[in-house]
């Protein structure tokens, strides 16, 4: 992602002023981050809010498209608040998940009027990805979660001993896939299936150049739905 983020920025004029990875660490430092107008951090959990706090106690603007972390986000938003700092996170950047982000919220909402449909969900991706499930399928969930008053929690789908009160999430790591999501209401009578399936990175990667402009000079943690408007 970060190859591919400095590729595109530079397509489109931007210039990338710092660079940073296992082998220069020793350049991760406030003067250096000065430099820029914002940071994009696509890393690891375990780096992830520690590069967070950096940018934000240097004023560097950053845009965190690393999941993983959330366990992290009070601290997180505390400081943000506290240095006045300004982040822009997302589980997903690609606009066409946000969309299905968008979908999956009213169809949760009429779907709590009819229990006989048990929900399930399943997410691909590529077998580099550490975190599982991924960030977007864990959003999709706490929608559901939101909506549905028979859930109130979700599972990996090879966890035993769980109950129907909570969302069974199935999540695969397959050779190269960017990126598939699907929900699924079943019952006796028919099924209702919404889905996205990633082509390529560049969804993620245009929507993320479109965060970090977004972003500049703004204040506070901002999300997708602040900058689309759904």
């Amino acid at each position: 992602m970060g190859k591919e983020i400095a590729a595109m920025a530079k397509e489109q004029g931007h210039s990338i002023v710092l660079t940073i990875d296992v082998d220069n660490q020793d350049e991760f430092t406030a003067e250096n981050l000065q430099k820029a107008d914002v940071a994009i951090d696509f890393t690891a959990p375990a780096v992830a809010a520690e590069n967070i706090i950096k940018c934000l106690k240097s004023g560097t603007p950053i845009v965190s498209g690393t999941t993983g972390w959330l366990d992290q986000w009070t601290e997180i938003e505390a400081l943000c608040t506290e240095t006045s700092g300004s982040l822009f996170y997302a589980s997903n950047f690609s606009i066409g998940v946000n969309i299905m982000f968008a979908l999956n919220r009213k169809l949760a909402s009429m779907m709590k009027a009819f229990p006989d449909y048990e929900v399930k969900m399943k997410e691909i991706h590529h077998t580099q990805k550490l975190d599982a499930p991924s960030g977007t399928a864990i959003t999709l969930a706490n929608q559901i979660i939101n909506e549905i008053p028979q859930k109130d929690d979700w599972h990996l789908a090879d966890e035993q001993n769980k109950g129907n009160e909570s969302l069974s999430i199935e999540a695969l790591r397959e050779g190269d896939v960017f990126g598939y999501h699907r929900v699924t209401y079943g019952s006796n009578i028919d099924s209702i299936t919404i889905e996205h399936n990633a082509k390529s990175r560049k969804g993620f990667v245009s929507g993320a150049l479109m965060a970090a402009s977004y972003i500049i000079g703004k204040k506070g943690i901002h999300t997708m739905e602040d900058m689309l408007n759904f």
